[in-house]
């Protein structure tokens, strides 16, 4: 008897094991072979919330992973590329993409041929696809995807059969048990959103219901319960890859655990009228042969109604969220410049997501630290304490984001990538050192004026004056380029960035004359070569952005 209930239970764990497997394998696959695609589609199709809906729902059907498709949405959150009510949209979708795994398991669960049939064929040819390597990164990574399909119907297979006939004593027990109304429905609820967390997967908890409800083990009810928890359940990776992430993206994070958590709880209160709609809506009778069937259509509808309930008020949602997690006061701002190293996911194609997402963090840093420098510089140009305090603090928060992201950089190009996403990598490696370079040269100036100011020895208000549309080209170049770190250049931008640098280099050019004539005059020598260093630190800040924008278009030709 003992080793019987061994021998089963290890039966399941392999086949769930197998299933899981196949899971991880089919999203890597299509994700790596989607590459920079993938992302494109989520960047271009939210431009209102119902393309964002659709846009969820057609990456989760090509990658098979709702939680892959929620993990890169608060990644571009945190990046700047999404906003929170497009976000929103595309979470609602993710939830209805990810149903397309049930009717699957279903569909296998009532064949009447053995699956092996097609999965041992498909996993062969997924498997010659993945030796094509002269074929090129994208044949391999399709070739991998066809092997985790393969497995993940061999794994259902496996898992229909490990499943034991119930005894009636174990029947009686589970009668009795939904005879207790409420408290069961929530007890499911809890062990569908419990077991889901631990597993890391939602469509494995769904296999797990339908082959149990297949064997007359779960009735439909306590089958819908244990189905509401894993979406539940689910929310768990947004809320773990929030952690450390800007409050924007901490917002995107909850609006998927609110969503799926207000979803559960209406449901759970009309669940008996729910759960008469389904029957309704599906061909034939609720029993043991059609309850997956009846599984994926709750499923399907629940998060389709859910997503129709709350679509219309996503605006009014974003809101609540804004106004409940709230950013972080100023005067913390000392505990925000802290680098909080990335954590390197199993999916390249995230991890890259998530350098992107610090890259753009880095960025808005080098930003934000010339538009202060071009303030202070046109402004009153007392160069006070406070000032340069924050330039030291901001120098060595990018010199932290450097580090940080060139070491993540570098961990992702250990993985297992193709050429051209390692080449990639080596291109925002560059990126990288450009923007942190322009950081030091932002920061050089604005101590550099500082001494100046102590010994009297600040610019004249002529000075300001020509430096003032040269800053201001150099601030209009940043602008422009720093958007567009979110995908490759084009050529069209790139002809823009050279006319940008050819501007540059004209100004910088009158300027040193202009400088060289002063001294000429009899002007202070010590100050006008200040000005010239002043003149020479804006233009590297421009060489830097010229420099990205190559690298980014570089990155399109590879």
């Amino acid at each position: 008897m003992l080793w019987s209930i061994i021998v089963i239970v290890f039966k399941l764990l392999g086949a769930l094991g197998l299933f899981m497997f196949g899971m991880e394998l089919s999203s890597t696959g299509i994700q790596r072979a989607a590459g920079d695609r993938l992302q494109g589609t989520v960047n271009f199709m939210t431009r209102n919330r119902f393309v964002a809906v659709f846009t969820g729902v057609l990456v989760t059907v090509v990658i098979q992973s709702s939680s892959a498709t929620t993990v890169m949405v608060v990644s571009f959150v945190n990046a700047g590329l999404l906003n929170l009510v497009q976000a929103i949209g595309v979470i609602m979708g993710a939830n209805i993409g990810t149903t397309l795994t049930g009717w699957i398991i279903a569909a296998v669960g009532v064949q009447k041929f053995s699956i092996a049939a097609i999965a041992v064929p498909l996993f062969g040819l997924g498997f010659f696809m993945s030796l094509m390597k002269q074929k090129g990164d994208t044949v391999v990574s399709y070739g991998e995807g066809l092997m985790g399909f393969a497995m993940i119907f061999l794994g259902l297979e496996y898992l229909a059969k490990a499943i034991p006939d119930p005894s009636p004593d174990a029947l009686l027990f589970l009668k009795n048990f939904a005879d207790k109304g409420w408290f069961a429905i929530l007890v499911c609820v809890l062990v569908g959103t419990v077991f889901t967390m631990l597993i890391n997967a939602s469509s494995a908890t769904i296999a797990i219901v339908i082959g149990l409800s297949a064997k007359g083990i779960l009735s439909f009810e306590m089958a819908a319960a244990i189905t509401l928890g894993a979406n539940i359940g689910t929310t768990f990776d947004s809320f773990l890859v929030s952690l450390g992430t800007n409050t924007n993206a901490k917002r995107a994070a909850w609006a998927h655990i609110l969503f799926n958590v207000i979803g559960t709880v209406w449901v759970v209160v009309v669940l008996r009228p729910f759960i008469t709609l389904v029957d309704w809506i599906t061909p034939g009778p609720i029993t043991a042969q059609s309850a997956g069937a009846h599984i994926a259509m709750m499923h399907t509808l629940f998060n389709a109604a859910n997503t129709l309930v709350l679509l219309p008020f996503v605006r009014q949602y974003a809101g609540l969220l804004e106004r409940a997690i709230k950013p972080k006061a100023e005067e913390e701002e000392a505990a925000r410049l802290q680098y909080k190293p990335s954590v390197l996911l199993t999916s390249p194609e995230l991890n890259i997501a998530q350098a992107r997402s610090d890259i753009v963090g880095l960025a808005k840093v080098a930003e934000d630290m010339f538009v202060r420098f071009r303030e202070e510089l046109t402004g009153k140009a007392e160069w006070r304490e406070e000032t340069l305090e924050w330039f030291s603090r901001y120098g060595v928060y990018s010199g932290s984001l450097k580090t940080g992201i060139t070491k993540f950089l570098f961990e992702i190009a250990c993985q297992d990538i193709g050429e051209r996403t390692r080449d990639s990598l080596m291109a925002w490696i560059r990126v990288v050192d450009d923007l942190e370079n322009a950081c030091h040269a932002s920061r050089s100036m604005a101590e550099s004026l500082g001494k100046a100011a102590r010994k009297g020895d600040s610019f004249g208000a002529e000075a300001v004056a020509e430096l003032a549309p040269y800053t201001l080209l150099v601030q209009e170049f940043i602008s422009f380029v720093r958007p567009k770190l979110g995908a490759p250049l084009t050529g069209e931008d790139f002809s823009v960035a050279v006319e940008f640098e050819n501007r540059i280099d004209a100004c910088r050019g009158d300027l040193k004359k202009i400088a060289r004539k002063r001294i000429k005059s009899g002007a202070p020598v010590k100050t006008e070569l200040n000005y010239i260093d002043v003149i020479r630190h804006i233009e590297r800040i421009g060489d830097c952005f010229y420099s990205i924008s190559g690298s980014l278009r570089a990155e399109k030709a590879e």
